[in-house]
């Protein structure tokens, strides 16, 4: 039974995970570089919080309960005790690597790895360890505490017992689970990112305005936000990094970068992040 949760890397999907998991009430031990990294997560929950607060969906009493379940961890060798331990760094295989192989050597054998991952595959990921049959992935959408779908990705090594607890537990923070298999993408990024970019090829091609091509797939399609703001939302960034793997993987054009997104990210215009993206937008 998963009791303990641990999570490595405490940005805005891994405070995100925290937040709703320690709002589950399970205890949270929590770590990322560096003592400010990890203040900065904790200020990502409270801000959340407050805006929970002010619109009358949480209170003190609750807020205080979230982040009184989340304590920090300075080194992996604090995961030792946890039921599973979710990873949420940066998309970089190496970094991830690295890091299920020391939590391989520190967990207790009973003890779910997890990978958060967007797009990497999560049996490679499994490799470095003695555990694949106790490795899945969990993946999370931005923002957690909104968004409800976590997609539940099994590798052929996974066993059964160990993917039934993740889904189980991925549920009892408040999700709705879908079953994926290990492949690029999964199934909400496989469908997604085409979209996404067929929108910025036709602004490229001069089709149509940006804002004419958010309107018409709000107000067209009922989406309740266009392709091209979705697209700043996410990150220009991320976007061309799932669709160069994705098309590394099934070398087809619908998931071949257009050009101008290529360029927009080399510019750093990555999006609301940034403050720009397809649009502009106010830092503050």
């Amino acid at each position: 039974m998963i009791k303990n949760i641990g999570i490595v890397g405490f940005g805005q999907m891994g405070s995100g995970i925290a937040q709703v998991t320690a709002a589950a009430g399970y205890p949270v031990l929590a770590m990322d570089m560096s003592d400010q990294m990890f203040k900065r997560g904790l200020g990502y929950i409270t801000k959340s919080l407050d805006k929970a607060i002010e619109k009358g969906k949480a209170d003190a009493v609750q807020k205080d309960k979230v982040l009184g379940n989340i304590k920090q961890a300075t080194s992996l060798k604090e995961f030792a005790d946890c039921d599973i331990v979710i990873e949420a760094v940066i998309e970089n295989i190496d970094i991830k690597k690295q890091i299920f192989k020391e939590l391989d050597t520190v967990c207790k054998a009973e003890s779910i790895l997890a990978s958060n991952t967007s797009s990497l595959s999560i049996g490679d990921m499994a490799t470095v360890t003695n555990r694949r049959d106790r490795f899945v992935g969990l993946h999370f959408f931005n923002p957690v505490p909104v968004m409800k779908l976590c997609e539940v990705v099994r590798t052929i090594d996974t066993s059964d017992g160990a993917f039934k607890a993740a889904f189980s537990f991925a549920e009892s923070v408040g999700k709705s689970c879908i079953t994926a298999k290990d492949s690029p993408g999964y199934v909400v990024n496989v469908l997604l990112v085409p979209y996404l970019l067929d929108a910025i090829r036709q602004y490229e091609r001069g089709v149509a305005t940006r804002e004419d091509i958010d309107t018409g797939m709000m107000l067209g399609c009922g989406h309740p936000m266009g392709p091209l703001t979705l697209t700043d939302f996410i990150g220009l960034d991320t976007i061309l990094y799932i669709a160069d793997i994705m098309f590394e993987e099934f070398k087809d054009s619908h998931y071949s970068a257009p050009p101008l997104l290529r360029r927009m990210v080399n510019t750093g215009y990555l999006g609301k992040k940034a403050g720009r993206g397809f649009y502009a937008y106010d830092k503050k």
